[in-house]
C-alpha cells in the first residue's frame, strides 16, 4: 500500500473493494466521523455472493442500530445471519438481532448474508447507521488486507481459556423454539457433510462465512471453532440414513473436491487466530471392525469398504493436509462405548486409527486427540452401578444390558481408550471429546438409585439412566435429553464435553423421503422396526414423524429440553 493510500484510508477511514476490505485507524482530528463501514463480498459466482459487514459506531452508545444501504444493480438478499434482513427495492436494511443490540461507543459489530445478482455486482457507495451517514470510499478496485488477527500460539488443549463459537444458524433455530432461548447460545458443530456445504447450501452459511463470524465473536480472546469433516467415499458403510454423496471408489474426488478446498480455506492467515477443531470422519472406523467378514452384524457395504481401503486413505489424507495448518486441531471419531467397548473390537479399533493416522502421508502428530459418541447417546456416566458389580451371583457384565461389555458408559471409555491409543503409538498428549448433546437422560424417568436387587437385570436396568432398548440404537431416540453443557477440561484425560451433533438437528427420516444429499432410509429410524445383529434385535425406539438427517426436528428438539440433565 503507498502512502498516499495510505493517507487516504487514515483520512476517510474505509476503503471498500470488490474482493477485500481495509479499515485504518483514523487520527485524533478525525474522531467527529461517526461510524465506519466495511463491506466485504467474500465469495462470488455467476449468480450469488457472500457478503460481510462490520459497522463501528464513533457516537454515542446504542441499545439497538440499524444499517442501511442501496445497491445500484438488481442484489437481493436471499439469507443472513447476526442480523434481521429486509429489503424494498433496491434499499436493503440490516437491524440487530435480540442478543446484538448493545453497541458501545467505539464497538462494533458484524454481520453477513448471501445474496443473487445478475450483470454486474457494484458495491454500495453510502451507508447509514440510524440514519447517519458513514464515512466511505468506494474508490477502491483491488484487494485489500485486514489485520490479521495473529498467528495464534498452539496448546496443549484447545478449549482451555477459549470461548467457542455458536453457529448463527443452528442459535437462531434453536431460539425460535418455545423455550429455546435457554440454550440457543450453547456452541455446536458445524457440519461439512457434502461438497457444496463449503460454500453454503440453499443459501445458507459456507465455511469462510462461519469462520469471519467466528473471528467477529473472537473479540481480543482466543475462540475455538468446531467442524464435522464427514464426506468419505461410501460414507457410513452401516447405515443408510447418513450415506453421503461419494461413491465407494470415488477417493480422488473426496480428495481433491472436498478435502483439499476446506484444508486451503482453513490455511487463509485471516484465520490463523482462530482454534479450529475437526472431528474427522464419524461412523466411519469402528465399521470395519465390528460390521464386515464373517461377523453377523456385517454389512457388504462395509466389507467393500475395508477391501478397497478408501476409508483408511480418505481418513489419512484429511489428517495429513488439515494437520498442516498450524491452528487445526485434529480430532478423530472414536465410535462409543456401546460399539467398541467389547474386548475384541477395543484393541483393534485402537491398531486401525493408528493405521489411519499413518497413512497417505498422515502421522501420529497430525492427530490431536479423539472424540467419542458424537451424535449419539450414550450416558456420561452410569452412577447407580459399576462394571464390577456382583448382583445374585452374577457380574454387572452378565446382565443383558450390558452384554459383557468392559465399560458401562462414556466417560469410563474415553479414559480407558485413550491409554489404549497411547500404547499402540499416539502421543501421550492426545485429549478426548465426548458428545454430550444428547445424553442426558433426565426428566420423571431418570432413576434416583439402584434397581432392585432381585437378579442383574433388575439390578442394571432399574438404575440405568441410559433408557434405549440397547446401545446400538443411534436413530432419533425417544426419551433423550441435553446432555452436560460444553466444558472445558472436565475431568482427567477429557479436552472438553461438547456438543458437535445439533440438538434438534434430526439422524434419519422415519419413513423414506426422496433428497438430493443422498440420504437412504434407514429402518432403524423407523419406530415400529424391530431390529437387526447390530442392535440385538431390539425394537429402534426412534421418534415418529423425523425429517431426513441433518434436518430441523422440532419434536425431537423440545423433548431434549424437557429431558435435559443437568436440568435447564
Amino acid at each position: 500500500m503507498s502512502r498516499t493510500r495510505t493517507a487516504i484510508l487514515a483520512s476517510m477511514a474505509l476503503v471498500a473493494g470488490a474482493t477485500g476490505a481495509a479499515v485504518a485507524t483514523a487520527p485524533a482530528a478525525v474522531a467527529a466521523i461517526p461510524c465506519t463501514v466495511t463491506y466485504t463480498v467474500q465469495n462470488q459466482w455467476s449468480t450469488g455472493f457472500t457478503a460481510a459487514v462490520s459497522v463501528t459506531n464513533n457516537s454515542a452508545a446504542k441499545s439497538s442500530w440499524a444499517v442501511k444501504w442501496s445497491y445500484a444493480g438488481n442484489q437481493q438478499v436471499t439469507s443472513g445471519w447476526n442480523a434481521k434482513f429486509s429489503q424494498s427495492g433496491t434499499a436493503v436494511t440490516a437491524a440487530n438481532e435480540t442478543y446484538n443490540g448493545t453497541l458501545a461507543t467505539g464497538g462494533s459489530v458484524s454481520f453477513g448474508f448471501n445474496g443473487s445478482y445478475s450483470g454486474t455486482n457494484a458495491l454500495p457507495t453510502t451507508f447509514t447507521l440510524d440514519g447517519v451517514t458513514c464515512n466511505v470510499d468506494d474508490g477502491g478496485s483491488g484487494p485489500t488486507n485486514p489485520p490479521g488477527p495473529g498467528t495464534g500460539t498452539r496448546v496443549d488443549n484447545p478449549y482451555t481459556g477459549a470461548k467457542v463459537y455458536v453457529n448463527p444458524e443452528w442459535s437462531a433455530k434453536a431460539a425460535a423454539e418455545t423455550g429455546g432461548s435457554r440454550v440457543s447460545n450453547q456452541p455446536t458443530g458445524v457440519w461439512l457433510d457434502r461438497i457444496a456445504a463449503i460454500n453454503g447450501v440453499n443459501g445458507g452459511m459456507g465455511l469462510r462465512a462461519h469462520l469471519d463470524a467466528a473471528l467477529q465473536q473472537k473479540g481480543t480472546g482466543e475462540l475455538v471453532v468446531q467442524l464435522v469433516i464427514y464426506n468419505l467415499p461410501g460414507r457410513d458403510c452401516a447405515a443408510l440414513a447418513s450415506n453421503g454423496e461419494l461413491g465407494p471408489t470415488e477417493i480422488d474426488k473426496y480428495k481433491t473436491q472436498y478435502i483439499d478446498p476446506i484444508a486451503a480455506i482453513l490455511a487463509d492467515t485471516k484465520y490463523a487466530g482462530l482454534r479450529i477443531v475437526t472431528t474427522v470422519e464419524i461412523d466411519s472406523l469402528p465399521n470395519l471392525v465390528t460390521n464386515t467378514g464373517s461377523r453377523v452384524t456385517a454389512t457388504p457395504a462395509c466389507d467393500v469398504m475395508k477391501a478397497n481401503g478408501n476409508y483408511v486413505k480418505g481418513v489419512g489424507y484429511a489428517l495429513n493436509k488439515l494437520g498442516d495448518v498450524p491452528n487445526v486441531y485434529n480430532y478423530v471419531d472414536a465410535g462409543h462405548h456401546g460399539w467398541i467397548g467389547w474386548d475384541d473390537n477395543f484393541g483393534a479399533s485402537a491398531d486401525l486409527f493408528k493405521q489411519a493416522a499413518t497413512a497417505e502421508g498422515a502421522t501420529v502428530n497430525d492427530v490431536h486427540g479423539f472424540i467419542t459418541n458424537t451424535a449419539n447417546y450414550s450416558a456420561l456416566k452410569e452412577n447407580n452401578f459399576t462394571i464390577n458389580d456382583t448382583v445374585a451371583g452374577k457380574s454387572v457384565r452378565e446382565s443383558k444390558w450390558v452384554d459383557w461389555n468392559r465399560y458401562t458408559d462414556e466417560l469410563s471409555f474415553a479414559q480407558a481408550f485413550r491409554n489404549q491409543l497411547v500404547t499402540v503409538g499416539f502421543p501421550s498428549t492426545i485429549g478426548m471429546l465426548i458428545d454430550t448433546s444428547r445424553n442426558g437422560w433426565g426428566g420423571s424417568a431418570r432413576p434416583t438409585g439402584p434397581g432392585a436387587t432381585t437378579s442383574v437385570d433388575t439390578y442394571v436396568d432399574g438404575g440405568r439412566y441410559d433408557r434405549r432398548f440397547q446401545t446400538g440404537n443411534w436413530c432419533n431416540q425417544s426419551g433423550a435429553g441435553l446432555g452436560e453443557r460444553p466444558k472445558a477440561a472436565p475431568a482427567t484425560g477429557i479436552d472438553a464435553y461438547v456438543w458437535m451433533k445439533p440438538p434438534g438437528e434430526s439422524d434419519g427420516s422415519s419413513s423414506a423421503i426422496p433428497n438430493d444429499e443422498g440420504k437412504g432410509f434407514d429402518r432403524m429410524c423407523d419406530p415400529t422396526y424391530t431390529g437387526n445383529p447390530r442392535n440385538n434385535n431390539n425394537m429402534s425406539g426412534a421418534l415418529p414423524n423425523a425429517p431426513v438427517s441433518g434436518h430441523w426436528f422440532s419434536a425431537q428438539f423440545q423433548q431434549l429440553m424437557a429431558n435435559a440433565y443437568p436440568a435447564l
